[in-house]
């Protein structure tokens, strides 16, 4: 029975996605939903979006092995990500008719700049999706043990996201998030009322998370090195993730710019309350599984969440359980794939090649297949990587290089191409310099290295004589008319 649902599931995804999928008619369509979405549907897609594999596996297995501190990242750092873009981010973007967010860096830098945060940008998502490729082939495994290898569920789940990502874009990424959501809500909330009775309460279970440290999030009496190393995870998705292209997808499709504005903070504001729902699910298996939880912890802490599931509830449960699940998975996925492929297309390729917009669309529906086939063969490469590290480190490189030209070309009238160049260069120089040394790297944050580097770059590269010319071939400071207002 639990098979037989999951299928039909499955199915009804690919049905829902495909018949989306019919409101595509030019690029605008694929990309950003011809910036229709109202603010429910908004809402959802970030909210799902954001609530992938990590969110429902990788998190609770390092908050239930360490404490809340050891989640700082994610969900406190991707949270907050999505309430600062609602915040300072959604309504300066909106203003501007952009199809993706490296438009912007052309519009205020040139297309040297442009290029260069595309390629940080897709290379980004390389261990964003692999997660969730990761997830998708362990529910089939777990779901199908003697048939399906995790690289054969690997091979699976990626074929069905990819069938309806592929032909409708943002459109079935949307409607599917939508349903998605519903579904994550309703069997989360109903597999932690069933744990929380198994463990005795759900007073039980805070008390024995409360016992055994797990509320603890600063640093209890660390030097100068913890919280600085404290304070480099925490931004480090925060800041990170602001300057990539599912976050801005979901800001340019609202309908209008309130909406582009509201969506991400309610939408950060579920996630972060609902991402404690895994958490509190696995502090109650492991307190109801006992030695084997235990045993898992020390094993693999992936496993404790679907092996309680699976040995301790009913089949109802269960399917409540994989169908959420499930749901993470694919939401996430689905988004992560479209994001990389049109910023190729539209900032890198068609920098190389010209095209009109019948030959983009069909451009980014490629890209789309090439950059599936690319990221599952890394997904099975690293196989055995935690799925909480393959999104953590995704978000360094646009941290370091992206971050800083974005929000300081919103914000300072006296940021120049020469400075945005000064920062990506230093800033990713910096950060790989720390990355091939390790002594360094133990001693210093790399990724705040990085960032404080393209800080300094910026501000250097701005206020010095300017050598490079700007987006519109002019070598000064600044120019009326040359910044937007």
């Amino acid at each position: 029975m639990l098979i037989a649902f999951v299928v039909l599931y499955l199915l009804l995804s690919v049905a829902i996605g495909l018949l989306a999928a019919r409101r595509v008619h030019n690029t605008a369509d694929y990309a950003l939903a011809g910036r229709s979405l109202p603010l429910a549907i908004v809402v959802a897609t970030t909210f799902a979006t954001w609530f992938g594999s990590e969110t429902v596996l990788g998190v609770p297995a390092r908050f239930v092995s360490g404490n809340l501190g050891e989640v700082v990242e994610d969900p406190f750092g991707a949270s907050m990500c999505l309430i600062l873009v609602g915040m300072f981010f959604a309504y300066k973007l909106y203003q501007r008719n952009l199809l993706t967010l490296a438009d912007y860096y052309r519009q205020r830098y040139g297309r040297v700049v442009e290029i260069l945060c595309s390629i940080m940008i897709v290379i980004s998502y390389l261990g964003w999706v692999a997660a969730q490729i990761t997830a998708l082939g362990l529910v089939f495994h777990v779901l199908m043990p003697d048939a399906v290898s995790v690289p054969g569920g690997m091979v699976i789940g990626t074929a069905i996201v990819l069938v309806y990502t592929l032909y409708g874009g943002m459109w079935s990424v949307a409607l599917t998030d939508f349903m998605q959501m519903i579904v994550i809500v309703a069997g989360l909330l109903a597999i932690a009322w069933f744990a929380a009775d198994l463990a005795g309460g759900a007073g039980k279970v805070f008390e024995y998370a409360s016992t055994h440290g797990k509320f603890q999030f600063f640093p209890e009496g660390g030097d100068a090195k913890t919280w600085t190393f404290f304070f480099a995870a925490a931004i480090t998705m925060m800041l990170g993730s602001i300057p990539q292209q599912d976050v801005f997808q979901r800001v340019m499709s609202a309908k209008d710019v309130k909406t582009a504005q509201r969506g991400p903070i309610i939408g950060g504001t579920l996630y972060l309350l609902f991402a404690f729902i895994p958490m509190f699910v696995v502090t109650a298996a492991v307190m109801v599984l006992g030695d084997e939880g235990s045993r898992l912890l020390a094993d693999d802490p992936q496993k404790v969440l679907p092996t309680l599931v699976m040995q301790r509830m009913p089949a109802i449960l269960q399917i409540a359980f994989f169908g959420a699940l499930l749901s993470a998975i694919m939401s996430t996925a689905s988004a992560t794939l479209l994001a990389p492929s049109t910023t190729f297309v539209e900032n890198i390729l068609r920098n190389i090649v010209p095209m009109d917009d019948k030959a983009t669309l069909k451009a980014m529906r490629v890209s789309v297949l090439v950059f599936t086939m690319i990221v599952l063969t890394y997904s099975i490469v690293m196989q055995g990587t935690s799925i909480y590290e393959l999104v953590s480190g995704a978000y360094q490189v646009p941290l370091v290089g992206a971050f800083v030209p974005l929000v300081m070309g919103l914000y300072w009238r006296g940021a120049t191409t020469q400075g945005a160049l000064f920062s990506v260069v230093g800033g990713l120089g910096t950060w790989l310099f720390f990355v091939v040394s390790p002594p360094l790297a133990e001693q210093f944050p790399q990724q705040l290295a990085g960032l404080i580097a393209a800080f300094a770059g910026m501000v250097g590269g701005s206020l010095a004589p300017q050598w490079i010319a700007n987006h519109k071939g002019h070598v000064h400071h600044f120019e009326t008319g040359d910044v937007a207002a």
